[in-house]
């Protein structure tokens, strides 16, 4: 059966097969809500219930023989009628995605094709081994799909998790390449494995594992196992599998940049069809191993959702997460949807459980907005995961980010509580309605502190209004309005909207935007209306710097934020426009991380002083440290120097300088509109000791870390000693511009959801 389960970025199409014995096949469907009554910890309807091997294909679009291998398996088993293939489709399913990123893949292969000869040059200079920026490793807009299998914030990943939440397999296999000079690596995995996977899950992949070494043995080719990829973090093709119930794997042949031949460093030449024969031996055996263990397979996925209702994988049984007024609690719940994680709405209770901020325990009380994970459910593994303040890790040498927990992402007031709390409202999240409706407005207002009412700023922007910002918090016709609040002064636009009231009662219909008003300029707390406090907001005209020497990523992270989120399109421009800065055609340039030219100073320079507004980040940041006009310096550190170390240290490295990948809290200057409606602290993920001096007077050091500003995740002592103080955002004014410096991976994968609030503000709040 063949399934078109959606589309790319680019209109190609996403697909999957299911193969099976006839008999199966016939009562497909029967089958398939069978095996999912098993993850709701429900029994299952059949007695002879088939287990479902997924087997996935080319996340990263230029592993080439991945798709190639997909295809001979599929003709394999669908043709190639063996009494063996008969036997293990009698009691198995299979599931073949061929291509989870189609877009990356034909990026690659249209780069190849254009630069390879009659026949293969195996020569490792040859261009066709060397793949230009952006590569295709990424989708459309520069992602690793393989980083976001939790979070689903590609298209591509939102429609294979809804397909695959369909199905819920028992066992995952997802089939990679690595640099060509490496040999095959299959499971069992590396340490660190997150101490939420089982033992079953752990000796199965050993069974798996030593059936592949067999037939590996038997033609002589090298293999690896036990090194270099772990079982911790939640969002890849085998860690996400594991977090819901399967046998999670993660196959990796040596191939990247490999073309159809290449001459390795032992000397040996590499070709395409070498790639397919080991991936192909690979999916055959693990087939093999799968229907020789159905049952088991069966049986112990459904033990594991049951267990999952009775038995809470961690020291706290419920999450409860505070109602901020910001939105956040309704994006949270949606991501909590997309991973099949059960939540209700408010408890009226006063409780005492673990603060994520204060990381103490303290006394809470649950309100009507609060949202509740209780962990007595069948995804209570996955949800623990996803919440849970301190990952426990044994081992330092980890593949990926170490601490991603969804409190610090969201910037959401937090506890875990070793009570179990059920929610009153199961359904959805209750609004309060506030608010006057005055008949002849002086103004209209909306909050200007989420990312929904920045949102509408723009909305109301594109339709021709004037939009003020309010400095400071005030109060009027009895109504409290926070710092960040934007207005439309009617003075503002009535010169050019004619039936201006009409209009905006329009407005807010077709725009489903709801407006409070106020009737006079005269506040009854705070600055009057007319106060220059109340700044009028420019219409941003965007460039945002991409190309061979910026990071794909982090250019894919704004460009996938600007027009998928915010349904902005900026221009993206190369890194030689930077000589060719127009005032009148762009106001606000964005510089992602990246390595950028020496005299990078020098060619922003006017531009910023004649009212530019500049976004540095991280590496841009780095470029134009200690540089004039620039007035942000990077922090140094007095390097000591180690002792020569012996032979033996090769295979025990050394993490006294590890950070891959923590939480730091980030201590904010509230009164400054970079930091509006982002509360005191903003919680970052470092993955570097990158730090900057603070900016001198006349310049804004709006978030810095202090002392003791460790969260989550794994920080060498010495890393956190070098970490223990310094700037990360700063803003400086020059001229009639300003420049903004972030230190950090503000949008991280974009999953960082607070980071989007902060970028909003960095881009249309402020000057």
């Amino acid at each position: 059966k063949l399934i078109s389960y959606g589309k790319t970025y680019e209109g190609r199409e996403l697909l999957a097969v299911v193969l099976s014995a006839a008999g199966n096949m016939n009562r497909l469907e029967e089958i398939r809500e069978s095996n999912l009554a098993l993850s709701k910890g429900q029994q299952a309807k059949l007695k002879d219930q088939p287990a479902v091997l997924w087997m996935s294909y080319n996340v990263h679009g230029n592993e080439a023989s991945s798709s190639e291998t997909a295809m001979k398996t599929l003709f394999t088993l669908s043709q190639n009628q063996t009494n063996a293939i008969k036997q293990y489709l009698q009691n198995t399913v299979v599931i073949l995605d061929p291509c989870l990123n189609p877009d990356g893949r034909e990026r690659y292969v249209q780069y190849f094709n254009a630069v390879s000869g009659i026949k293969p040059d195996a020569s490792p200079d040859a261009r066709e081994h060397r793949e230009p920026w952006p590569y295709g490793r990424v989708n459309h807009y520069y992602f690793d799909l393989n980083r976001d299998w939790a979070w689903q914030t590609q298209v591509e990943t939102q429609q294979r998790l809804a397909l695959y939440r369909q199905w819920m397999p028992e066992v995952h296999v997802d089939f990679h390449e690595q640099n060509y000079n490496i040999p095959y690596y299959f499971a069992p995995a590396a340490e660190p494995v997150h101490q939420d996977i089982t033992a079953w899950q752990k000796a199965f992949q050993v069974t798996v594992g030593k059936n592949n070494a067999k037939y590996f043995d038997e033609k002589g080719w090298k293999y690896f196992t036990k090194e270099r990829f772990d079982l911790l973090y939640p969002s890849y093709g085998d860690t996400y599998p594991l977090y819901n119930g399967a046998i999670g794997m993660t196959y990796e042949q040596g191939g990247i940049g490999a073309g159809l031949a290449v001459v390795t460093k032992d000397g040996d030449t590499l070709r395409l069809k070498d790639r397919i024969d080991h991936h192909f031996s690979n999916a055959m055996s693990t087939l093999e191993v799968v229907s020789g263990n159905a049952d088991k397979l069966v049986s112990e996925f459904k033990n594991y959702f049951l267990n999952s209702k009775k038995t809470i994988p961690g020291p706290y049984q419920t999450y409860v997460v505070k109602a901020d007024g910001t939105g956040k609690i309704g994006k949270l719940a949606e991501l909590l949807n997309k991973n099949g994680i059960s939540y209700a709405y408010g408890a009226d209770k006063t409780l005492s459980g673990f603060d994520f901020e204060s990381k103490n325990q303290v006394a809470y009380k649950i309100q009507r907005n609060d949202l509740i994970v209780n962990l007595h459910q069948p995804a209570a593994v996955l949800a623990n995961v996803l919440f849970e303040p301190q990952t426990s890790i044994r081992d330092s040498d980890t593949y990926d980010i170490t601490a991603w927990a969804i409190p610090y992402a969201y910037g959401l007031q937090t506890y875990a509580t070793k009570q179990s709390i059920y929610g009153k409202n199961p359904d959805q999240e209750q609004k309060a309605t506030t608010g006057t409706d005055a008949k002849h407005p002086y103004a209209w207002i909306l909050g200007g502190n989420s990312m929904e009412d920045v949102k509408n700023l723009i909305k109301l922007q594109n339709v021709g209004l004037s939009v003020r910002i309010a400095g400071q918090s005030f109060q009027a016709d009895g109504q409290s309005y926070p710092q960040g609040s934007l207005l439309l002064y009617r003075i503002d636009n009535e010169r050019n909207a004619k039936n201006l009231d009409v209009l905006m009662d329009s407005l807010q219909h077709k725009l489903n935007i709801h407006l409070q008003t106020v009737s006079s300029g005269f506040v009854e707390k705070g600055k009057d209306l007319g106060s220059p406090d109340y700044e009028l907001l420019k219409k941003r005209q965007i460039a945002v710097v991409s190309g061979p020497d910026t990071y794909a990523a982090s250019v894919g992270e704004i460009w996938h934020f600007f027009e998928q989120e915010l349904d902005y399109p900026v221009k993206m421009i190369g890194m030689e426009e930077l000589n060719n800065l127009d005032i009148n055609k762009t106001n606000v340039l964005i510089l992602p991380n990246g390595k950028y030219p020496l005299d990078l100073n020098e060619k922003l320079d006017s531009w910023v002083k004649l009212g530019g507004k500049v976004i540095l980040m991280e590496g841009a940041v780095e470029a134009v440290a200690g540089k004039k006009p620039f007035e942000i310096n990077k922090k140094v550190y007095v390097k000591v120097d180690k002792k020569a170390l012996p032979y033996s240290s090769k295979f025990n490295p050394d993490f006294s300088e590890s950070i891959p990948g923590a939480i730091y809290k980030v201590s904010l200057d509230a009164s400054h509109p970079l930091s509006f409606g982002l509360g005191k602290y903003f919680y970052t993920i470092k993955a570097d000791t990158v730090l900057y001096e603070p900016l001198k007077e006349g310049s804004y050091n709006v978030g810095i870390l202090k002392t003791g500003s460790y969260m989550s995740g794994i920080a060498a002592k010495s890393v956190q000693k070098r970490l223990d103080s310094g700037l990360i955002f700063g803003v400086q004014p020059y001229g009639k511009g300003t420049i903004l410096y972030f230190a950090t991976d503000i949008l991280f994968r974009s999953f960082w959801e607070n980071g989007k609030k902060l970028f909003l503000n960095a881009v249309f709040l402020m000057d």
